[in-house]
């Protein structure tokens, strides 16, 4: 929302732009707001507190995400790493009939964990020595950036979920 208000304003009327602005301003605050309360929340809760210090000793993991995993994803730690996968929206599915074989694809899950999981990612593939070697093998492997991004995300995850699981921080073999 905030965004929209953002592009409203590059061409919005002089007359109105004021009145955007002011709203901008109010929908920082309550973002602002938000994130504390989640932040409090977190804190607060020893569960929630050790999942959050599981999922940030992974390099690329910050506190967008490791919040966003365990406010949108109870089920991380509990399902398996397909499951967990699929849920998200970052697991291939395979488009084959008969004897045609089709492209696979990602489809459904839960968008708002998979675009803040997407930027973290990002992240990774710079960061992370596990998740960089991996995007650069697919790379070197022809595989469009994009695609080797999701592969990528969906190891990330899976590696997530494993942490959780197994209630053990992240460690280079």
């Amino acid at each position: 929302m905030r965004l929209s208000e953002q592009n409203r304003l590059d061409t919005a009327y002089p007359s109105a732009q004021k009145s955007i602005r002011h709203h901008i301003r109010f929908l920082e605050r309550q973002i602002k707001d938000t994130d504390t309360e989640i932040g409090s929340r977190i804190k607060e809760s020893e569960t929630w507190r050790q999942a959050d210090l599981l999922l940030q000793s992974v390099p690329g993991v910050g506190p967008t995400l490791s919040s966003t995993l365990i406010t949108d994803l109870p089920e991380l730690g509990i399902l398996s790493n397909r499951q967990i996968a699929a849920l998200v929206g970052v697991a291939p599915f395979a488009r084959d009939t008969g004897r045609s074989t089709g492209k696979r694809f990602c489809k459904g899950g839960r968008n708002s964990i998979r675009r803040v999981l997407y930027m973290a990612t990002i992240a990774a593939t710079r960061f992370n020595p596990i998740i960089k070697e991996h995007y650069q093998k697919l790379c070197s492997y022809g595989k469009l950036k994009k695609v080797a991004l999701i592969a990528c995300a969906r190891k990330l995850l899976v590696t997530l979920n494993a942490i959780v699981r197994n209630n053990r921080a992240w460690q280079v073999k």
